[in-house]
């Protein structure tokens, strides 16, 4: 039978509106289903949870977790009976018109629409959902535009990668189209400061300026990411995380020599480190095997907590605040969830219990940092060719001689000191104390304890101590004064701290050890003739039968007495110096309640198979591919660099009180593409993003833009974001050309005006560095957590005295007279009037110039007319006045003169402009 054209058509359109029909009635099914997460969770977080969550279960009824919320209540009723929400009495009391038994209890009763999701929720089984930012990452389709009703795919017009058919993706909801993209100059400036932090060096910029090739722009991001100041642009955003400081924090803020770690984090940006080794490192370095001293130096991240030098504060509170903060940096810096409130309750909106927060504070409890002066435990980094040839030659005398696992145990003394017993663990004092709560002092008839040492086969001890009287005595008794002495010996008067041996004489078993001390040079009662440091309980040095003994034996205690510099670390206890976990009753330390071994949260996905019960274990759980927070966290934190929030605003925050993503499937599908396909690669993820037609929009803002989208969440126009603390200082040090490009190093201490930093208690003072030194990049700046660099507070840096997920930035008065007033940004104007000066004499020339060094434009007449007032009334009133001349161009030079007196306030009002402050 001949089908005619109008027949076919009829049939085509048929089955075209059949297909509509059952699109929309499987839309319909689909909403019919009430979404626990995106409809539920949200009323029960506003209105039930403070009565009946976490922190309180009013009525023995709590919603935090399913099998919570079906359990029987006080009354012995069921709150929620799954598919029957007439027989809940959730719903009773919810619709009850009797006051003293509808809830909420005191507030205005629900809205009947949220009564109707409840109550279908139950009705249809009363599922509990899964956190979208809880559920392990999948691969994700990447949208394609669609045509005909959205039955064909299209080609994009305007895509440049998969990131920009997820953004286009979203437009039609706000009917909106994408900004053309940016002029060169304004992308040249924008990816660079994304990338690098700083302006570009002048062969790269005028390379891509020049450049017709379409390939351009990639070959600059390419260029930028391959730049050695990468890693100084990105280490900066992980120092706020890591709270890395120069110095320890509390009342004494004394200085930390942690810089190492910090150059740490700049080389394993450029090298491109996998994020999944860099936090491996980061978290365990110290238990991987044969570990370099780059894996050490990586675990100073969680060696960055803060210790308390004041004198008379209880060591083991701080110690142990300094494990809780590692738990709580943990989570909010590598999985953005809010986990520091489940140390006093389980979590009032997240699915984690009280007792989860001390299982994973297990993981870190045992190492052997106990808030100890010197920072112990320290990697002691042998610079010296010499040292560092003296100690492969004990090393490897002893593996050759003796054994590898001696040679291994000789060699982590040597580099750490470890595992020593700190005598501030010291106790039960008779004429002896802690001297300002560090060391252990001994006066004459002085008796103090030492618990717990095993002495199974320990024949020798060497000490650290300082000797102020000569003519003691030091015995070492087992269990009690009047027990078997182990040891004696003279603890003679020294000048400063001295390592020294003694012999023990054997013994089994772990005893309490007794110290009893005796100086008949001391007169008076209360003066005190030695003071102990740590002590090492091992063995006499091995192969005493070999040839070269005595030379390797002076060998190795000149290593071990040498003066080396050294770096706070990790290390964990040995087996008999193990340390058990509590969970703490209301988060009180002193309130010890059951006893826990470290394990994770049983809502998440649980350790790899095989994975050690330790922090490597635990690094190897948080960079599983299992894990639905490390991934996405990091690719958030990203996004918020370079476009100013993250995809998720509350980068903190990524639990069920977080503000939900933008774009979710976008987030996911690059979190995804971040494990797998990119490796973990950073550069990686960067460069996808960068190159995105998405990342190259024109920033202006049209007013249909700022009707719809003022707060760009569609990502139809690119971000104006003011620059970090950190960038404004490089920017203006890079745009007069004072830029030092040294790297690495202790930190510096640039211009600062005298009488801010105050530590009267030990006279420190800002001492202004020399030379290149006061003008390198800020992220070198010696950071002061009590008194952190003034012009980079006021640019929102933060103090990092605690891990900080997310700066808020601020747009203050104080910004404005910083960078006009700050003598160091008047030092940047000077230099930068200097570079316009250079090869002309032509006053709208130089203007003009300075300008597009300062934003690779060209300046318009509007702005160089507006520029050119500036510099003529600046003009009038330095003619005629030497003081003030001499003052602005920092005294008597070559540029003493008053045009270029003028010239410096031209520079310094560029350096603060808005298009110069701020990324457009």
């Amino acid at each position: 039978m001949r089908i005619t054209p109008k027949k076919r058509l009829l049939t085509v359109i048929s089955v075209l509106a059949i297909l509509i029909l059952l699109s929309a009635w499987m839309i319909h099914a689909s909403t019919d289903k009430i979404d626990f997460s995106t409809q539920v969770k949200p009323i029960i977080n506003k209105n039930c949870i403070t009565c009946h969550g976490g922190v309180r279960a009013k009525g023995g009824f709590s919603l935090l977790f399913r099998d919570e919320a079906l359990a029987k209540t006080k009354d012995s009723n069921y709150a929620i009976v799954p598919g029957d929400a007439d027989a809940s009495e959730m719903i009773k009391r919810l619709t009850s018109k009797d006051p003293e038994e509808r809830m909420p209890y005191q507030h205005k009763p629900l809205p009947k629409e949220d009564i109707e999701i409840l109550r279908k929720w139950i009705d249809q089984g009363a599922q509990w959902g899964e956190h979208w930012a809880y559920v392990p990452l999948k691969p994700v389709e990447v949208p394609q535009p669609k045509t005909f009703f959205g039955l064909f795919s299209s080609k994009s017009g305007w895509a440049q990668n998969e990131i920009d058919h997820f953004i286009e993706d979203k437009f039609k909801e706000a009917k909106l189209k994408p900004s053309p993209q940016a002029d060169k100059a304004t992308l040249l400036r924008r990816v660079s400061l994304d990338i690098i932090g700083m302006q570009p060096s002048e062969s790269i910029a005028q390379k891509f300026l020049n450049s017709n090739d379409p390939n351009a722009y990639n070959e600059l991001v390419d260029s930028l990411l391959s730049s050695k100041h990468f890693g100084e642009k990105w280490a900066s955003m992980w120092l706020d995380l890591a709270r890395y400081a120069d110095t320890k924090g509390y009342e004494r803020d004394d200085s930390r020599s942690i810089w190492r770690y910090r150059d740490w984090l700049i080389d394993a940006y450029n090298n491109d480190m996998p994020y999944d080794s860099f936090l491996i490192k980061q978290i365990a370095g110290d238990l991987l095997k044969d570990p370099t001293d780059d894996d050490y130096i990586a675990t100073a991240f969680h060696r960055n907590t803060m210790t308390n030098d004041e004198g008379g504060t209880d060591n083991e509170e701080f110690r142990t605040s300094a494990v809780l903060d590692r738990v709580n940096t943990t989570w909010d810096a590598i999985m953005g969830t809010t986990f520091a409130c489940v140390q006093c309750h389980s979590h009032p909106y997240d699915p984690f219990k009280h007792e989860d927060y001390y299982k994973f504070m297990a993981f870190f409890n045992d190492t052997r940092d106990e808030d100890t002066e010197a920072d112990y435990p320290l990697l002691r980094t042998y610079d010296n060719d010499t040292l560092k040839q003296d100690l492969a030659t004990v090393v490897g005398w002893i593996k050759q001689n003796v054994s590898a696992d001696k040679a291994k145990e000789v060699y982590t003394f040597l580099k750490t000191w470890q595992p020593s017993y700190n005598s501030l663990t010291c106790d039960s004092f008779t004429n002896s104390e802690l001297n300002d709560t560090k060391w252990t002092s001994f006066r004459n008839h002085a008796i103090c304890r030492l618990k717990n040492v095993d002495l199974n086969n320990r024949d020798h001890l060497i000490f650290r101590y300082q000797g102020w009287v000569a003519g003691g005595v030091w015995q070492i008794h087992l269990d009690s004064a009047k027990g078997e002495v182990i040891a004696s010996t003279s603890l003679p008067k020294t000048k400063d701290w001295q390592i020294t041996e003694t012999n023990l004489k054997p013994s089994t078993g772990v005893h309490n050890l007794i110290f009893t001390y005796e100086n008949n040079n001391l007169k008076k009662p209360v003066d005190a003739g030695a003071l102990l440091d740590w002590l090492y309980f091992t063995q006499e040095f091995p192969g005493k039968d070999k040839q070269d003994y005595a030379d390797i034996k002076d060998l190795y205690w000149k290593v071990l007495r040498a003066n080396v510099p050294t770096t706070p670390i990790m290390m964990d206890d040995p087996p008999d110096m193990h340390r058990a976990s509590y969970v703490f009753e209301r988060g009180n330390w002193l309130v010890k309640g059951d006893k826990v071994t470290p394990a994770v949260p049983a809502s998440l996905h649980p350790l790899p198979k095989n994975a050690p019960q330790n922090r490597l274990g635990l690094a190897l759980w948080l960079t599983s591919k299992q894990n639905p927070l490390t991934a996405r966290t990091m690719v958030n934190r990203v996004w918020e660099q370079l476009f100013g929030n993250g995809l998720a605003e509350t980068l903190e925050d990524l639990g069920t009180q977080g503000v939900p993503p933008t774009h979710m499937e976008l987030l996911n599908y690059l979190s995804y593409q971040f494990m797998n396909d990119d490796q973990w690669s950073m550069k990686a993820l960067i460069k996808k993003i960068v190159t995105s037609a998405t990342y190259k929009q024109d920033s202006k803002i049209t007013p249909e833009l700022q009707q719809k989208d003022p707060e760009n969440k569609y990502y139809a126009r690119a971000s104006r974001v003011r620059l970090s603390s950190e960038q404004v200082r490089d920017q203006s040090l890079c745009i007069s050309g004072l830029i030092s490009t040294k790297m690495h190093g202790p930190g510096v201490m640039p211009y600062q005006p005298k009488g801010i930093w105050l530590s009267p208690w030990n006279g420190a003072d800002w001492v202004q560095s020399k030379g290149e030194d006061q003008y390198r990049r800020a992220i070198y700046t010696y950071w002061k957590r009590s008194s952190a660099y003034p012009s980079m507070l006021t640019f929102d840096g933060v103090s990092r005295e605690v891990c900080t997920a997310r700066r808020i930035r601020t747009n203050t008065p104080l910004q404005a007279l910083t960078t006009l007033n700050d003598s160091a940004f008047i030092d940047a104007a000077r230099n930068f009037a200097y570079r316009m000066q250079e090869n002309s004499k032509d006053i709208k020339t130089q203007i003009s110039k300075g300008f597009t060094l300062a934003t690779y434009r060209q300046i318009n007449d509007k702005s160089l007319n507006a520029l050119m007032n500036l510099y003529n009334n600046a003009l009038a009133q330095f003619r005629n006045n030497d003081e003030k001349i001499c003052e602005m161009t920092g005294g008597v030079s070559n540029h003493t003169n008053a045009e270029t007196a003028a010239l410096i306030v031209v520079a310094n009002a560029m350096l603060n402009l808005d298009e110069v402050v701020t990324k457009n």
